[in-house]
């Protein structure tokens, strides 16, 4: 299974430069392998691009990545506060992208933030939007949904 995290996160990782020097997106990457090395050496092991593999994958990521971007609202808030180095909307818009708009929903709620600048909403909406267009696009050539 951490043979399979690895294959899937780093070439996102070493490819795709904005992601280089989103620290969120780090810190998710991080705790994506951490959590695929204790599930093999403390709970199970799978063999690589396995089912369950690919499942797990898909649980941690959504987890994780709802968790991240619920910290980084967080963060961002308090930085705001404090009015010190904020972190850049599109870093925040990517961890929407990849999966973590409910964290970055309930972290827009809870911490009080982005959620009265319209031009944050219509971006977070629309990342909403473009995930769901892309799952539907998945999901339809996989041919589950018609």
């Amino acid at each position: 299974m951490l043979l399979t995290f690895l294959i899937i996160l780093t070439p996102l990782l070493v490819l795709v430069r904005p992601l280089q020097r989103n620290r969120f997106f780090v810190l998710y990457f991080a705790a994506m392998i951490l959590s695929a090395y204790i599930t093999e050496n403390h709970f199970f092991k799978t063999a690589i691009f396995s089912h369950k593999a690919f499942l797990c994958f898909i649980v941690y990521h959504l987890c994780l990545i709802n968790i991240t971007a619920f910290i980084a609202y967080g963060v961002d808030k308090r930085a705001a506060v404090k009015g010190i180095w904020r972190i850049p909307e599109t870093d925040l818009h990517t961890l929407e992208f990849l999966g973590g708009w409910i964290g970055a929903f309930l972290g827009q709620k809870i911490f009080h933030h982005k959620n009265k600048k319209k031009s944050y909403q219509a971006m977070f909406w629309l990342m909403l939007v473009l995930q769901s267009v892309a799952i539907y696009i998945i999901l339809s050539y996989l041919r589950l949904i018609k």
